[in-house]
């Protein structure tokens, strides 16, 4: 076999093996998760997992930050298609907020191995949670808080803390679809997610819209 073909079967394993790696955190969380049960599911061999990586915390290192990185490219789009050029401001603002909330759909196996880390949240390494937050999470509300800040210069909105302002939109548009869904768990009808979307924009835009 040559050597561009062992190369690739090691690339072809390695993506297998992280994709069981995700299935089987998201299902079973870190503490419970076991090597044994992603070689099952990755269809390959223990050893072969040991050959790419050191132990369980490294190879789940390895997939939530690819998973987070995944959601954040998604989710940074979101915002430049959406408020990159505003041409109704409530409009755009419930178009992002749509987006967000959607985006546990659209990733569903992301958001299952986030709902495990949020309930195993003392087990999991910290400088894991912390490259993670740093990879994903943190870097799109920065980028929120940054558009958000923008449109309150042009005088569109009133942002003093713009961190603040965009935790609260944040909070004001998906966070009652998150406890209807469990996380995200559950499906929600597109009329009802529409009115949850809508109602959290119009409460933000009275606490931040101009004066």
């Amino acid at each position: 076999m040559s050597r561009e073909n062992v190369s690739r079967r090691g690339v072809e394993k390695r993506r297998a093996i992280l994709e069981g790696a995700r299935e089987v955190f998201g299902r079973d969380g870190y503490t419970r998760a076991s090597i044994d049960s992603i070689a099952k599911v990755a269809e390959v061999s223990t050893r072969t997992i040991y050959n790419h990586f050191a132990d369980k915390a490294e190879l789940f290192r390895e997939v939530v930050l690819e998973s987070g990185v995944e959601v954040r490219e998604s989710q940074l789009a979101d915002l430049d298609k959406h408020l990159g050029k505003i041409a109704d401001l409530e409009s755009d603002l419930v178009d992002l907020g749509r987006s967000f909330v959607l985006t546990a759909s659209e990733f569903r196996a992301h958001f299952a191995l986030v709902r495990q880390i949020n309930a195993d949240v003392g087990h999991i390494p910290p400088d894991v949670l912390e490259a993670w937050q740093e990879a994903g999470p943190r870097r799109v509300h920065e980028a929120l808080a940054s558009r958000l800040a923008e449109l309150g210069e042009r005088g569109l909105l009133e942002v003093e803390d713009p961190n603040r302002v965009a935790m609260h939109f944040i909070a004001l548009v998906s966070t009652e679809a998150q406890l209807l869904t469990y996380q995200g768990a559950q499906p929600l009808d597109g009329a009802e997610l529409d009115d949850i979307v809508v109602a959290g924009v119009r409460a933000f835009l009275r606490a931040y819209g101009p004066k």
